[in-house]
């Protein structure tokens, strides 16, 4: 989980990044302080191909204990310690350890990051000699300059997520289930009261984006350029201006709320648009609360939603890259994806266990048949800067002008996908 799932800090309160596990004894945790945190190389075995040094930010224990648990499996198995610690402010600590020529040998690396890591030589493209089917849209979040970098570790979609009280006490069933835009109007209408709206999402690119998309928008075209500006983007900001601007659906911060998850869990609002993280978020703060996950509506270009992912990272300075890929070969296995998923409740990255794990969660089944139809970050050196300035210009709306925000991105991002 960790960096992929984009759930804002607050609704992470409460959940303390993960501690030790017991019961491990091969893996040595290692909390990371100031610093790289692997800077002695002779203490941490880099030299001659010794003991990997594997990093993540971890969601919790849950996540913890299962990377730890695979380590353990991965070391008996070929040999080779591999220790784990957990990140306290990941970016940061890598890009100390890239400068200080003493990164640590396998890490989590966000779609974020990616670009500018593949730009400047910090990571291995070892990903081609991996032999997993990768979702195709997975692949291209990790691709720079033709190249396929790092192996996808897991991903998350966003779906539609509906309080089944609420939706039973508007007299609406299942036939009701929104499929248009028109329908998601229509029932967030009889969904809202004077205690509730119908709808709650975060003003963000990262939940906006899936109505860009579902109107046949994107941010980049075919050939990798800025392509922000366009009728079908204008589009879906004016459906979302209307949303917000009727009354049937508000920001999570007009509703007293951090995010969409907890406007949703305390019942603020009877839908909101989130992925598959907020499953965890709801069994752990809302257990009362029961819900159903479709599909989101389609808009006038079709089906659309945006995809999370991190990667496994490899650092072209690590003195055992080829333990580090034997580790990520095993990490992206069928079966440790599946282990992953039972263990935290990520989605796997390949195609080869989409049928075991919609079996395994069958309530869960929207967020990963979207992956068909799903729009990731672009892999663009200087994508964070863009999409910082994008996501305060929505949260001006329903009042900012929706042509403004379009021209203002379209020329931010020109600047660095021309």
């Amino acid at each position: 989980m960790g960096s992929t799932f984009r759930v804002p800090a607050r609704a992470r309160k409460g959940r303390p990044i993960g501690a030790a596990v017991a019961g491990v004894a091969v893996l040595a945790l290692a909390a990371c302080g100031g610093g790289s945190g692997f800077d002695e190389p002779g203490q941490n075995g880099t030299g001659g191909g010794g003991a990997l040094r594997v990093l993540i930010g971890s969601s919790g224990d849950a996540e913890t204990q299962t990377v730890t648990q695979q380590l353990a499996d991965w070391s008996a198995q070929s040999g080779t310690q591999a220790n784990l610690s957990l990140a306290t402010d990941l970016p940061q600590q890598l890009a100390q350890g890239f400068a200080a020529g003493s990164p640590p040998d396998v890490f989590y690396v966000s779609t974020e990051a990616f670009p500018g890591w593949a730009a400047n030589g910090s990571l291995e493209p070892y990903a081609d000699q991996l032999d997993a089917d990768f979702y195709p849209t997975l692949k291209a979040s990790f691709t720079f300059d033709g190249q396929f970098f790092c192996a996808p570790k897991d991903f998350s979609t966003l779906a539609l997520i509906i309080n089944d009280t609420a939706w039973q006490a508007a007299g609406l069933t299942a036939a009701d289930y929104p499929k248009t835009w028109d329908d998601l109007k229509a029932v967030a209408q009889k969904l809202t009261t004077g205690t509730q709206v119908g709808l709650s999402f975060g003003p963000e690119w990262a939940r906006v984006g899936a109505f860009m998309a579902q109107a046949g928008g994107h941010l980049l075209d075919a050939d990798g350029s800025a392509d922000v500006d366009t009728p079908q983007n204008l589009q879906a900001l004016q459906f979302v201006n209307d949303l917000l601007s009727s009354g049937v659906a508000a920001k999570p911060s007009q509703i007293d709320s951090g995010w969409g998850g907890e406007a949703f869990g305390t019942q603020r609002a009877a839908m909101t648009i989130e992925g598959n993280w907020i499953v965890g978020a709801m069994q752990n703060d809302y257990p009362d609360v029961q819900y159903t996950v479709v599909p989101l509506p389609e808009g006038p270009g079709g089906p659309g939603t945006l995809q999370f992912t991190n990667c496994w990272g490899i650092a072209a300075d690590s003195r055992n890259k080829e333990a580090a890929i034997d580790l990520v070969k095993f990490l992206v296995s069928d079966e440790q994806q599946m282990a992953a998923a039972k263990g935290f409740g990520v989605m796997p990255s390949v195609e080869s266990v989409a049928d075991e794990w919609a079996k395994e969660f069958p309530e869960q089944q929207a967020f990963v048949d979207g992956a068909q139809h799903a729009q990731g970050v672009p892999p663009v050196q200087g994508w964070t800067e863009v999409v910082g300035d994008f996501n305060a210009q929505l949260e001006g709306l329903p009042n900012a002008d929706p042509q403004s925000i379009l021209t203002s991105v379209q020329g931010s991002l020109e600047a660095i996908a021309p």
